[in-house]
């Protein structure tokens, strides 16, 4: 007990230590650290890069990057693109951010190889100015995130109308459409329906191609960058940065009612590369470490059950476990692989707690990993949990309940040996003549006795049962 408490006292220091390091992790990601950090000329260019899928962390870092540049005074944003998609609510924000933006935007499709696809196409729809280098392609932005609600459009964003339908000469919607109300579910006509108005509305505001954007969200189409210029998706086509500003140099957009003329020659570039806080949330909002965050908290939770006071266990399960629900928060959470989930967990610790011999241990596993598969609602891959990670967690935790119950099984059959079930069978001496009373010997202890027989003194006898502080013997033979 005094090791124990000894131990308690000592591991507070680490524990204040360890809860005052996280407030002041959290604090500085809230004020941004730009120490050590290079302040860019008051009228430069802005390159800011989104490379990769389009996730929450980067419209954080989009954003930020935005209201950075709008306080130093930027004469140009340039958004440098290659992405797969994205998810509707990150892009929706991004579009949001460049609407609002006072300073022009223009996105650029670079370098040669790269794509705008999905979420990309919109964003590129909804810049002041669209670019691209050779050899890259956008389009194919049929949506594929199902189930989550979008975002609404932001106050100042163009109202966008239903698009015409394609019919046949008996005024019936085309049937060959996928898209059309033969095909696909209710929600996933609403969805598509709902895209193509959003970026035949940022088409319009921009003057660009509307027909061929609501093409490339109802039949996925795509375009190279020569076919986009000839076809008034792209104002542009520039082989490099330098180029772009080269071509853009003397251009005029309105925005908020007041035309803006670019002077870009001799302006300094600088590119806002993404700081820690947008590195640590591009973790944070990794499925597969979500999922082993989660983990992580619950074997930290049971194994503070099982050894209270233990503190370290404890303490690291909760930090992971809200870890995880702040990913959560952030990502397109199926609320029923989230229940199954939920279960999962109550199952296993159900199984550390009140052993079952595995029937909830193995339950829990089960739900896990199913609720693991149909977590994320989207079928973007950067946002899915992949199946190996799933197996791995659950072959882990299924290794864990069969030791588990192995343990509990090899326990059961072992001979008993403390409490007064041990003595039965013990053979001692007797101290006492025994009848109805009398004492014996066994090992060290002295014990009431009684017998059927009779039984005197420093006879032999055996233990045949114990009623409380009383022993019935028996007289060994011989």
């Amino acid at each position: 007990m005094g090791l124990r408490r000894v131990a308690s006292i000592g591991m507070k220091p680490q524990l204040y230590a360890l809860w005052f390091g996280l407030l002041v992790l959290f604090a500085h990601a809230e004020t941004g650290d730009e120490t050590g950090r290079d302040t860019p000329a008051a009228g430069a260019v802005w390159v800011v890069k989104i490379d990769g899928a389009i996730g929450p962390a980067t419209t954080d870092y989009v954003v930020r990057s935005f209201e950075k540049a709008q306080a130093n005074g930027a004469s140009l944003i340039v958004i440098e693109m290659n992405t797969p998609g994205g998810l509707d609510n990150a892009m929706r924000d991004i579009i949001q951010a460049i609407l609002a933006s006072p300073v022009p935007v223009v996105s650029y499709v670079s370098p040669q190889g790269s794509r705008a696809a999905s979420a990309g196409t919109y964003i590129l729809y909804a810049s002041h100015f669209a670019a691209m280098a050779e050899a890259t392609t956008l389009g194919a932005a049929t949506p594929v995130q199902l189930g989550g609600p979008s975002s609404p459009a932001p106050p100042d964003s163009p109202k966008p109308q239903p698009a015409p339908e394609a019919s046949d000469e008996d005024g019936k919607q085309d049937s060959d459409s996928p898209t059309g109300d033969k095909g696909g579910t209710a929600m996933e006509r609403k969805m598509v329906n709902d895209a193509a108005a959003y970026i035949r509305g940022l088409a319009e505001l921009r003057g660009r191609n509307a027909e061929w954007a609501e093409k490339a969200v109802r039949e996925a189409a795509s375009l190279s960058a020569s076919e986009a210029l000839e076809k008034n998706v792209i104002n542009l086509i520039a082989k490099d940065l330098k180029d772009l500003l080269a071509q853009l140099d003397g251009s005029s957009v309105e925005i908020n009612d007041e035309n803006i003329e670019l002077q870009l020659a001799d302006k300094t570039i600088h590119v806002e590369a993404p700081d820690w806080r947008t590195e640590l949330l591009t973790t944070l909002t990794n499925p597969n470490l979500v999922l082993i965050l989660g983990m992580i908290g619950i074997y930290g939770i049971i194994l503070e059950f099982y050894n209270p006071g233990a503190m370290i266990p404890g303490t690291v399960g909760i930090i992971c476990l809200l870890l995880a629900g702040y990913s959560l928060q952030l990502l397109p959470v199926n609320y029923a692989g989230l229940g199954l989930i939920i279960v999962g967990i109550i199952l296993m610790i159900g199984e550390a707690m009140v052993p079952s011999f595995g029937v909830m241990g193995i339950g829990g596993v089960i739900a896990f990993t199913m609720g693991g598969i149909l977590l994320f609602d989207t079928d973007i891959e950067a946002f899915r949990i992949s199946i190996p990670v799933i197996a791995a967690v659950g072959v882990v935790t299924a290794a864990l309940i069969i030791a588990t119950v192995n343990l509990a099984l090899k326990i059961r059959h072992k001979h008993v040996t403390t409490g007064v079930d041990t003595l039965i069978g013990q053979t001692g001496t007797a101290l006492t003549d025994i009848g109805d009373t009398g004492q014996v010997r066994l090992g060290g202890e002295i014990w009431y006795a009684r017998s059927d027989q009779q039984i005197t003194e420093g006879e032999r006898v055996r233990v045949v049962s114990v009623d409380a502080l009383t022993v019935s013997v028996e007289k060994l033979p011989g």
